[in-house]
């Protein structure tokens, strides 16, 4: 269950209109916290994102699937989908729960660490191409825009420019 904490963090960033993958990473920096608090474990760091995006798609949050996903494994997502919404009200076995929360008590807490995420960025973005991490930049700059006002900014941006001028 998500804190409620999270959740606002969430909501807010929608309302800023941010992505909701913006909000969505609130969920995963929750799950980050929880395992370097020591509440549980991560197999690495893939985990604790899928866990926090878990928790996001069940908060509401709109996130899209992902597209690099094959076609057959789509497909059975969406099957997954329909037939979770149609048993929406049949709740996990507490047997189950119990377990899954053991299993991840034994796993080690180094999935959360600035290494291991920053690892995981870094081999992220390498397999992402320079156009794709060239327009997510600039999605990045036009939300900034979008909520700090333009003017601040483009000026920020003409400070920076100004400043690698001066270092050369």
């Amino acid at each position: 269950m998500p804190e409620q904490e999270t959740l606002d963090a969430a909501r807010r960033d929608l309302e800023e209109g941010k992505s909701p993958s913006t909000a969505a990473g609130e969920f995963v920096k929750q799950e980050i916290d929880h395992v370097r608090e020591g509440k549980h474990g991560v197999k690495n760091t893939k985990q604790a994102i899928a866990i926090g995006l878990s928790e996001a798609r069940r908060a509401g949050v709109d996130i899209p699937d992902n597209p690099n996903r094959s076609s057959k494994s789509r497909k059975r997502a969406k099957n997954g989908k329909r037939a979770k919404t149609a048993k929406r009200g049949a709740k996990t076995s507490a047997k189950r729960a119990r377990a899954t929360k053991k299993a991840l008590k034994r796993m080690p807490k180094r999935g959360a660490s600035k290494k291991a995420l920053s690892r995981q960025a870094k081999s992220t973005a390498r397999k992402r191409g320079a156009a794709a991490r060239s327009a997510s930049a600039k999605k990045a700059a036009r939300t900034r825009a979008k909520t700090t006002g333009r003017k601040s900014s483009a000026r920020k941006s003409s400070g920076a420019k100004r400043a690698k001028r001066s270092r050369r």
